[in-house]
């Protein structure tokens, strides 16, 4: 079937011809010109389309489960079942706002709509919506005046709620989730938030990044602790990584919190407990006055590139030499922290320059601290787990991210191999 369009197309003076989807926008224009209605706006075309299209759908629903048309029921057939007139509802379309439809009924209560379920009062796209501004950092306030002023739809803060509270079962099956056997690296670090239980109280979150041998980077868990981040809340956090399925970790690297080596050597006790020198070199700083920041800068410049522990071992008496009368502290933070510092000397460069820090897990957390400060502080341990869930679910959304830490990688991963080939996954092949 063709329809003729109203204009001639230029050159040849004959009518165009419409696809039946172009003919039906094309009346749906017109029809909406001759009412005097905008194309978008509460009473606009996009509203009249969406509410036409809904009923249009749902009707042919109807007659799929009656079998019939309306009207054309066959007299000699074995069900009574019938068209019984219509209800109304009012569905949320993230395009249209607010939708009045009619939803059919049939008399015996057995029609079951598929395009809009019963119960339902969004259109799923919402639901998508809600999760993405929620997890960007807005509040359940923010998102309910964001949809009033974008799309004239009225969304309660108790709604919006109830949306983010669909990705709890989500979210413990993720943290639940069988893990790789083998993990190249393991970054950790903890955050704290707010939660009003009774009164307002700092709790750690305890995180966990890993690189597999493939060079991909995934996070491995969150665990919400009790008081202050401690080794010892840090030695469930590994028993669960081990209990899903963790056998080996080549590298653990951490900020140097005391007692973690003791607690990652009863988990995994090949593993390499590497300190964060990043985090090193800024406590250095704290605890020199400014005046001499750049001259401190380049004395321990030769500790943290030295080509191996002894060369370290010699830059560190150096600097003790040259500082301990004026800065004791800062002396006393190199060695307290050598044992866990200087692991990576041992090792390739390559390998050296992506776990000398814990930027991998540092970029993470200020996601996470982005959206907490936007929220304050949490009624519940659940509310504060699902907030970092769904920042968590929304990272990178475009995979551009993985394929770059995933590049800058592969020559750390070909180190791995030679350095670990008896711990390698498949290293007989080799």
């Amino acid at each position: 079937m063709t329809w003729d369009l109203v204009s001639p197309r230029k050159g040849d003076g004959k009518p165009a011809q419409l696809s039946p989807e172009q003919a039906a926008a094309a009346a749906m224009v017109a029809e909406a010109k001759a009412r005097g209605l905008a194309l978008t706006g509460p009473d606009g075309l996009l509203k009249l389309f969406t509410k036409n299209v809904l009923e249009t759908a749902l009707n042919e629903e109807m007659t799929e489960h009656l079998g019939h048309e309306k009207n054309q029921a066959d007299p000699g057939r074995d069900s009574v079942n019938v068209r019984n007139g219509a209800r109304p509802k009012t569905v949320i379309s993230d395009a249209a706002g607010e939708v009045r439809i009619e939803v059919p009924r049939d008399r015996e209560s057995t029609f079951e709509p598929q395009i809009v379920k019963k119960r339902q009062r969004r259109l799923t796209d919402v639901d998508q919506v809600v999760l993405s501004l929620y997890a960007k950092g807005m509040t359940t306030g923010d998102i309910s005046a964001h949809f009033n002023e974008i799309y004239g739809a009225s969304v309660s803060k108790e709604t919006i709620s109830r949306i983010t509270d669909k990705v709890i079962a989500e979210m413990q099956e993720w943290a639940n989730r069988p893990l790789d056997a083998i993990y190249a690296a393991v970054f950790i670090d903890a955050i704290h938030v707010k939660i009003r239980d009774g009164q307002v109280a700092n709790r750690p979150v305890y995180a966990a990044i890993g690189v597999t041998v493939d060079g991909h980077k995934d996070v491995l868990g969150l665990w919400m602790g009790v008081g202050g981040e401690g080794a010892k809340f840090w030695m469930s956090v590994l028993v669960d990584l081990k209990n899903r399925g963790v056998q080996d970790v080549f590298f653990l690297v951490c900020d140097g919190l005391k007692g973690l080596p003791d607690t990652v050597a009863n988990v995994w006790p090949q593993t390499v407990v590497q300190t964060c020198i990043v985090h090193l070199i800024r406590n250095t700083f704290r605890l020199a006055a400014r005046q001499h920041w750049d001259e401190i800068k380049r004395d321990i410049k030769p500790i943290y590139t030295a080509p191996n522990p002894g060369a370290a071992l010699a830059a560190l008496d150096e600097l003790e030499e040259k500082w301990k009368a004026k800065y004791r502290a800062m002396i006393r933070l190199w060695r307290n922290a050598w044992e866990e510092f200087v692991p990576f000397l041992d090792y390739d460069v390559e390998i050296r320059r992506m776990i000398c820090s814990t930027n991998a897990i540092e970029s993470l957390n200020a996601r996470y601290r982005r959206a907490i400060r936007a929220r304050g502080h949490f009624p519940t341990e659940q509310a504060a787990m699902k907030c970092l869930y769904l920042v968590t679910r929304s990272l990178d959304p475009t995979r551009t991210g993985r394929a770059r830490w995933t590049m800058r990688w592969k020559p750390v991963i070909d180190a791995f191999a030679i350095t670990f080939g008896d711990r390698w996954p498949g290293a007989e092949t080799y």
